[in-house]
C-alpha cells in the first residue's frame, strides 16, 4: 500500500476541516506535519502548520494556534517564500483580531501584503481582514470598501470559497448599518456558494447571520427555519448557542414566554461552556427583554448589568465586534426596561402617569446646563426614572388619599427613598444611582429625608432630580389638590430656593427658560410637604 504523500495529508486535513469534523482534521494536520518534516518539504510544512492553527483556534486554543503560526511564519522563511511567510502573518493577525490586540492585528496584515502583496489570493485575504479591523472599530463605510475589494480579487483568482467569505462580511456590515435589503442578498449569495463547496461552517454562519436579518424584518417564521436548520448542522459550540439565542428571540416576540426562556436558557449555558463572551452578553441582552415584557424588572436590570460587564471585557479582549455600537444597543435597552418599571409604578396613582419621563427629561436638561458628562446624564436619567421606586411598599390608599396625611402616613411616606434603596440591593449597575433614589428628597438647608443632610453632603444629582421632581409635582394634578400654574409653580420654588445649592438652581431656571417678574417673586404659596409626596 501507497503511503499518501504531506501534500495529500494536507489535501485531506483541509477536506476534514471544511466538514467541520475538527478532531479528525487535527489528526490529518499533524500526519501532514510529520510527513513534510520527514520528507524536508517545507512548503507543505509551513501550510500545515498553518492551517493547524486556524483548526486550534476555532477550538479555542489560542495560545497554541499563535505557537504553531509563529513556526509556519519561521519555516517559511527560512525556505525564502514570502508568500507562504505573508501567509501566516495574515493568519497570526486574524488570532489576534480575536484573542490579540488589534494594534497587532493591524502590523501583522500590513506586514503581510509587504511580503506577499504580488499575490492575488494573500491580497484577497488581507483586505477581508483589514475590513474586519474596521468593523471592529465602527468604520463601516471603510469595512464595506475593504470586503468590496476582497470579493473582487476572490473573484479574480476564481476562488468561489473565499467569495462566498466576501459575501458573508458584506451582509453583516450591511446589517449593522440597517441596510437589510442589500444584507439579504449578501447572505443568500454567501450561502449558495457555501453548500456548492460543501463548506458546513459557513453554512451554519449565513444561516444564522441571516436570521438575524429576518428577526429584524419580523420576519419571524423565516427567522426560526433558519435557525433550527443551522442546529442541525453543529453539536454543540458558539454556533448552536447563537441558534438557541435567536430560536429564543422568535419565541419571545410570538407570544411564548416560557419557550422563550427554555431556549434562551440552552443558549446562555453553552455560551458560558464554550467561553463565548459575545454570546454570553448578547443571550443576557435578550433575556432581560423577556423579563421585561414579564415584569420581572429587577431579574431584568440584573441580567443587563450582567451583559454591561462581558461587553466590557470584549473591549479588552479586541473581539470580532464594534463594542461602542454593543453598547449603545445595551444602554437603550437598559433604558427602556428602568423606563417601562418608572411607568409601572406610576400605575398605582393615575394622578402621576408620566411623572418619571416628565422629571428625567428635565432633570438631563439640567445637567446638560450644568456641563456633566455622559455617563452622569444617563445615571441621571436612570436614577429619576425610579427615584420612586420605593412607593411600590407604600399603600395604595395612602399614595391616592384626597386629603392631609396622619403622621404615620407620612412617616410611611417618607420611607420610600429608603425602601427603594433597598428594592435594588443585589443589582451592580455600571451607572451609580442609587444616591438619587435615597437623597432627592433632601434639602440644602438640611430640613428634607430620610438623612436630613446638609449642603454639600447631597450629592449633586440627588439635588437635580430633587428641583424638577418638585417642580412636576406642583405643575401636575395630584389626588390631594389641583395643579399649580408654571407661573405660580416658579414662584413657590423661587420662595424654597434654599432647598438645592446656587448652581443647581440656576441651572434648573436656565432649563426651564424662566424669568420671574418681580412681583411673582414676592408672592408665596404656602408650600407643604404633602403637595410633594
Amino acid at each position: 500500500m501507497t503511503t499518501p504523500s504531506a501534500a495529500d495529508l494536507l489535501h485531506e486535513a483541509r477536506a476534514r476541516e471544511r466538514a467541520v469534523e475538527l478532531t479528525e482534521a487535527v489528526v490529518a494536520y499533524e500526519a501532514a506535519i510529520g510527513a513534510a518534516e520527514g520528507a524536508g518539504d517545507r512548503a507543505v510544512l509551513a501550510e500545515a502548520l498553518r492551517r493547524l492553527a486556524v483548526v486550534r483556534h476555532r477550538c479555542n486554543q489560542s495560545v497554541e494556534a499563535r505557537r504553531l503560526c509563529e513556526r509556519s511564519f519561521t519555516v517559511a522563511r527560512e525556505a525564502r517564500n514570502d508568500i507562504l511567510a505573508a501567509e501566516a502573518l495574515n493568519t497570526l493577525g486574524g488570532i489576534d483580531l480575536e484573542a490579540g490586540p488589534l494594534a497587532d492585528a493591524r502590523r501583522h496584515f500590513l506586514r503581510a501584503v509587504q511580503l506577499g502583496g504580488a499575490s492575488r489570493e494573500l491580497r484577497a485575504r488581507a483586505e477581508q481582514n483589514l475590513g474586519i479591523l474596521a468593523s471592529i472599530q465602527g468604520d463601516c463605510e471603510d469595512a464595506l470598501a475593504c470586503y468590496a475589494r476582497s470579493l473582487e480579487a476572490y473573484k479574480s483568482c476564481n476562488d468561489e470559497h473565499g467569495s462566498a467569505i466576501a459575501y458573508h462580511n458584506l451582509g453583516m456590515v450591511s446589517a449593522q448599518r440597517q441596510l437589510l435589503d442589500e444584507a439579504d442578498r449578501y447572505f443568500s449569495q454567501s450561502y449558495e456558494i457555501a453548500v456548492r463547496v460543501q463548506d458546513t461552517y459557513l453554512q451554519g454562519l449565513c444561516l444564522l447571520n441571516h436570521a438575524e436579518v429576518y428577526f429584524a424584518r419580523e420576519r419571524y417564521e423565516q427567522a426560526l427555519r433558519n435557525a433550527e436548520t443551522a442546529l442541525g448542522l453543529f453539536d454543540g459550540g458558539v454556533l448552536q448557542a447563537q441558534a438557541y439565542r435567536i430560536i429564543g428571540m422568535v419565541y419571545r416576540e410570538t407570544g411564548r414566554p416560557a419557550l422563550a426562556d427554555a431556549r434562551l436558557r440552552s443558549a446562555l449555558e453553552l455560551a458560558v461552556t464554550t467561553g463565548s463572551v459575545l454570546n454570553e452578553a448578547a443571550t443576557r441582552r435578550e433575556l432581560a427583554i423577556l423579563y421585561q415584557a414579564l415584569c420581572r424588572n429587577q431579574d431584568a436590570l440584573r441580567l443587563l448589568n450582567e451583559a454591561h460587564g462581558l461587553f466590557g471585557r470584549l473591549d479588552a479582549r479586541g473581539d470580532l465586534v464594534y463594542v461602542d455600537g454593543k453598547m449603545a444597543e445595551l444602554e437603550a435597552t437598559y433604558l427602556a426596561v428602568v423606563s417601562e418599571w418608572g411607568q409601572s409604578i406610576e400605575s398605582n396613582d393615575s394622578y402621576t402617569f408620566g411623572h418619571c419621563e416628565r422629571v428625567a427629561t428635565l432633570a438631563v436638561a439640567v445637567a446638560q446646563e450644568l456641563g456633566l458628562d455622559q455617563q452622569t446624564q444617563t445615571a441621571i436619567r436612570l436614577g429619576a426614572y425610579l427615584h420612586d421606586v420605593g412607593k411600590v411598599r407604600v399603600q395604595h390608599e395612602v399614595l391616592n388619599k384626597p386629603g392631609p396625611l396622619t403622621q404615620a402616613e407620612r412617616e410611611a411616606m417618607q420611607m420610600h427613598p429608603i425602601w427603594g434603596v433597598e428594592l435594588l440591593l443585589g443589582i451592580g449597575f455600571p451607572w451609580d444611582f442609587r444616591p438619587i433614589i435615597r437623597w432627592h428628597h433632601e434639602k440644602y438647608d438640611g430640613s428634607g429625608y430620610p438623612d436630613r443632610l446638609r449642603g454639600d453632603e447631597i450629592p449633586l444629582s440627588a439635588q437635580i432630580v430633587g428641583i424638577v421632581d418638585v417642580y412636576d409635582a406642583l405643575t401636575t394634578e395630584r389626588s390631594y389638590r389641583p395643579a399649580m400654574s408654571r407661573e405660580a409653580a416658579m414662584a413657590e420654588i423661587e420662595r424654597c430656593r434654599g432647598w438645592w445649592s446656587e448652581a443647581v438652581y440656576t441651572a434648573f431656571l436656565n432649563s426651564t427658560g424662566a424669568t420671574l417678574p418681580r412681583d411673582m417673586r414676592a408672592r408665596s404659596l404656602r408650600a407643604e410637604t404633602s403637595q410633594t409626596r
